[in-house]
């Protein structure tokens, strides 16, 4: 456990100093042509750490915006917030947020820069969908990565790599309101709203990002949280059979994007396992492995 932590601090490290760098080289460009090397590159480092640390700060409730995910209390979910107070006790961890997203696809995220600052969001078709112990293998999965500090990084990626994808994602909503899905009885027409090309201006982009996220977000992450969760609950069959559903489930989880896919338990992008018209573009985000691959790993504990 402690070498995964340790890593995961070690990539959170990397990424930081990596974006600094980018910043002063790219300073360093525009300096050049300023006639000011170094005044201008350090002003662009300068910009690009408090950016980083305003965003940083503030990527639960960014991601939790993007995901359009609602806090519930007690009252509104009792058996969510009992499954997530028995995990948080039984792991050792502050009880992070709880939200649901109002979506019938069965997925579920969690963000958060340490165990003291995370939210965990459920949505509405997984509540409906799970038995409480499949819940419990999902909510074990998800602080998990909390514990682990898997966390730590993906919520650096939704800082650092992902603002351009999560702005083309925004500004071609403007062309279909689900998001470049399946067309839909009431998407809006091409015509009306011209700032989706420039979102689709950016998607040039996607190979770069796409790569990086890939890179700073590998697949093994998710397979290390699913048995760190069967190890706190000390029941597999339960991940297994939550897994198993969301694998027959083809529905599409509309509230993701390619900024914030990286978050989610399950691949939630169209055109990755369906026919979405982004599908080549989603594809460069897949940071999970198949569900497939995991319940067979999963079988053999």
């Amino acid at each position: 456990m402690s070498d995964i932590v340790n890593s995961n601090k070690r990539r959170s490290v990397a990424l930081v100093v990596g974006f600094l760098v980018v910043a002063a080289v790219v300073g360093a460009l525009v300096g050049l042509v300023a006639g000011e090397v170094l005044v201008v590159a350090v002003a662009f480092v300068a910009v690009a750490a408090v950016y980083l640390a305003v965003s940083f700060r503030m990527v639960e409730s960014i991601a939790l915006r993007v995901g359009r995910a609602e806090p519930v209390d007690a009252t509104d979910q009792p058996r969510l917030h009992n499954v997530v107070d028995g995990l948080c006790i039984t792991g050792g961890l502050p009880k992070p947020a709880v939200h649901v997203v109002d979506d019938p696809a069965p997925n579920a995220f969690v963000v958060g820069r340490s165990p003291n600052h995370a939210a965990i969001a459920m949505t509405s078709g997984l509540l409906e969908t799970l038995e409480r112990v499949e819940l419990e293998g999902v909510v074990a999965q998800q602080l998990s990565q909390v514990k682990n500090h898997d966390t730590l990084v993906a919520s650096l990626a939704v800082t650092v790599i992902a603002p351009i994808s999560l702005l083309a994602d925004v500004l071609i909503r403007k062309k279909w309101w689900n998001g470049g899905r399946v067309e839909r009885a009431g998407d809006q027409g091409e015509r009306s709203n011209p700032l989706a090309y420039i979102g689709f201006g950016l998607l040039a982009f996607s190979p770069l990002t796409g790569w990086l996220m890939r890179t700073v977000i590998p697949p093994s992450r998710e397979t290390l949280a699913d048995m760190s969760a069967c190890q706190v609950t000390r029941y597999p069959p339960g991940l297994i059979a939550a897994l198993e559903k969301m694998n027959k489930d083809v529905t599409v989880t509309h509230s993701a994007t390619t900024a914030t896919a990286h978050l989610w338990i399950e691949q939630p992008l169209s055109g990755v396992g369906d026919a979405g018209k982004l599908g080549s573009v989603h594809k460069l985000f897949d940071t999970h492995p198949p569900l497939e691959e995991r319940i067979a790993l999963l079988r053999e504990l």
